[in-house]
């Protein structure tokens, strides 16, 4: 991979003189500076904010932006390289959206595996990266973050996984724990205190079963059976008849089972629902509550998914998203592509100057945090991120706002006195 070399503003100048918007360049170009003879020295794409003086007039001397380096999964195999290629689009559309001529994205392709993630930060790096965004998975997350810690560079990632947060390492993925707990507590004033759980026997699963067990104990409910599965349709099939089971059992007595948590994305509630009927479980008694990864497509096409509860963001920002990006690349975004929007927002916001100052602990940490497309957030000296998280219900065409989310209180710090808007 190859590093340093020209900026593409002397490019960037002439298509705007010649009336064709640069973001429709860069679409023309399949939405990569990184290939095009003049717009880029680096493999892996260079995007500067602002508009450039005209090749015909000498450029006004002013100080050098700040790079912003994006590491994502350009070239991973599979799904990696799909969602990689969607933070990508984001995060330049949040930089054409911002046109602040004091940041420059500088986007590297990490492969997908810690060791490209961190041959990408290095370069970055020596690059003169103030801030790294990314990576996306856990493993390159903890490859990356020795490094730039080395240099002072803090790390906002996109994993959800909140073991691999803190020492300059900040999460913007929607993490377990505050899914699980908000769920929970929202049931329970509802007056849904007595739980079954089918989880999931992965890592995901394994979190959101320990943050459950924590969220129910401190909202007064009971656990009545917990059953885990395997990825297999064939594996699910028998933890889910001894779940129906219990549930039959407790509808005799003065105390029935009245929530079922089934935690997990697109992939384990599909696997599940599939098999909803044939366990006889009726989902119109015992309210289905899921986790954010419900917020998926189609959720509403199996009818007994229809009236679940689940936690996540206000819909109606990521619908604005959603239409923007879809208007400026031709096809909709993966729900994880706000996520880099709302991070290069955030270095954006955060560049009033220039140099690696800019991005202190103190600004990541800013007592009233930050609102983007997902919401309200604030992110943790400790790393992690705290969101205000709606209700919404699985409907046939989409999700419905059941409980807005709340505010989120303003930290024991001090902090400016309203939350930056990036809208």
């Amino acid at each position: 991979m190859a590093g340093g070399g020209r900026k593409s503003l002397t490019a960037k100048a002439i298509w705007r003189l010649a009336g064709i918007p640069w973001l429709a360049v860069m679409l023309l170009a399949g939405c990569s500076t990184s290939s095009q003879p003049g717009l880029s020295a680096s493999d892996s794409g260079v995007a500067t904010t602002g508009s450039a003086a005209s090749p015909a007039e000498p450029a006004p001397a002013r100080k050098s932006p700040v790079k912003v380096a994006l590491l994502v999964p350009l070239s991973a195999h599979g799904a990696g390289g799909i969602i990689g290629k969607s933070l990508k689009q984001a995060a330049e559309l949040a930089v054409f959206e911002r046109d602040n001529p004091a940041v420059q994205l500088v986007v590297k392709d990490d492969r997908g595996t810690p060791d490209g993630a961190r041959a990408a930060a290095d370069e970055a790096l020596r690059d003169g990266a103030a801030i790294i965004l990314g990576p996306l998975f856990a493993k390159s997350v903890t490859a990356v973050a020795p490094l730039a810690k080395a240099r002072g560079v803090p790390v906002v990632a996109f994993s959800n996984d909140r073991q691999v947060a803190g020492n300059g390492v900040y999460l913007l993925g929607f993490q377990p724990g505050p899914d699980v707990n908000r769920i929970v507590s929202f049931a329970a004033e509802r007056g849904r205190k007595r739980f079954v759980a089918l989880i999931p026997d992965d890592p995901f699963g394994r979190l959101a079963g320990a943050a459950f067990k924590d969220a129910v104990a401190r909202a007064g409910g009971s656990i009545v059976a917990t059953e885990t599965y395997p990825m297999s349709a064939n594996a699910v099939l028998e933890p889910l008849r001894k779940i129906a089971t219990v549930i039959e059992a407790s509808g005799e007595g003065e105390a029935p089972i009245d929530a079922m948590f089934l935690p997990g994305g697109q992939e384990h509630l599909e696997l599940v629902g599939r098999l909803l009927p044939q366990a006889n479980i009726d989902t119109s008694k015992v309210k289905i509550l899921g986790t954010g990864g419900m917020d998926y497509p189609n959720a509403g096409r199996d009818q007994r998914l229809v009236g679940a509860w689940f936690p996540g963001p206000d819909p109606s920002g990521w619908t604005d998203f959603s239409q923007k990006f879809a208007k400026s690349y031709g096809q909709a975004p993966p729900r994880i592509a706000a996520l880099a929007f709302d991070g290069m927002s955030l270095a954006v916001a955060l560049a009033g100057g220039s140099g690696p100052a800019t991005f202190t602990p103190q600004s990541l940490t800013r007592a009233n945090g930050f609102s983007g497309i997902d919401g309200t957030f604030r992110l943790t000296p400790e790393g992690a991120i705290e969101r205000g998280l709606a209700i919404l219900e699985v409907q046939r065409f989409g999700p419905s706002l059941v409980e807005p989310a709340p505010a989120i209180a303003p930290a024991p710090q001090s902090g400016l006195s309203n939350p930056l808007s990036f809208n």
